[in-house]
């Protein structure tokens, strides 16, 4: 069993900049996992913010937050992390990290994907984000 666990979350002002950090506990680690951010705002539907493959080749951000957040990985440590930059009021929500059920160690390595409803076997219980002055 895999418990994923998200920190880092806060307030922040606009232009400021926050770093999450998804960790994972149990009996597997997130390694070589494909690993999500999602985030989730008051009467919006879950969005994918970022993904990364299980060797962290390969990533992938939606349009509005391209060029401000990166995600990146350290598999000898089992964390993904998320950093956030120039942030602004409207992703402030609920953010997410999932994992794929298994590890998928394939080269070249395929494209992660950003849909809420793929195989994200294992959800952390979120991290709250505010932007506000």
């Amino acid at each position: 069993q895999l418990k994923i666990m998200e920190s880092g979350g806060g307030l922040v002002q606009p232009g400021g900049s926050l770093r999450l950090s998804c960790t994972a506990s149990g009996s597997h680690t997130l390694g070589y996992r494909f690993v999500s951010w999602f985030r989730q705002a008051p009467g919006k539907e879950r969005e994918g913010v970022a993904c990364i493959s299980g060797y962290g080749g390969r990533a992938l951000y939606a349009d509005s937050v391209k060029g401000r957040f990166t995600i990146s990985r350290d598999n000898q440590e089992n964390v993904v992390y998320l950093g956030m930059n120039n942030l602004e009021p409207d992703d402030a929500g609920v953010y997410y990290c999932a994992a794929e059920s298994s590890a998928r160690i394939v080269l070249p390595e395929p494209a992660c994907s950003l849909t809420p409803d793929g195989d994200w076997a294992y959800w952390g219980q979120g991290a709250q984000v505010t932007v506000s002055q």
